[in-house]
């Protein structure tokens, strides 16, 4: 199932480049861009253009799906990759965060 552009979840985000995101804000959807899973439990339709300010560019159409989307492969690669980005993250929160305690305890030695 392609992904549902009518769910209150589904985003969608145009850059200068050219380059398009297109998401399940829940981080629900494992093979996004292409597909939402078929039984979504949280997908909720959302308000008819209740308050939404539409702009004037258009989407890059969709890329084709790559090889690999129907045995789960893709979303192994993805799921790889996030956790590297998780790691790093938290690598670097927990450098600032010693860096932080080094600062904090030079200045009340000076006291």
């Amino acid at each position: 199932m392609p992904m549902k552009a009518e769910c209150k979840h589904y985003e969608t985000r145009t850059y200068a480049n050219g380059d398009a995101v297109r998401k399940c804000t829940l981080d629900l959807a494992p093979d996004a861009p292409w597909r939402c899973p078929d039984a979504c439990p949280k997908y909720e339709r959302r308000l008819a253009d209740a308050a939404w300010v539409k702009g004037s560019a258009l989407a890059p159409r969709t890329p084709e799906e790559p090889p690999g989307l129907d045995d789960g492969s893709a979303a192994a690669v993805l799921d790889a990759a996030e956790d590297i980005v998780n790691a790093a993250g938290f690598n670097l929160m927990e450098e600032l965060a010693n860096e932080k305690k080094r600062r904090w305890w030079k200045f009340r030695r000076k006291k």
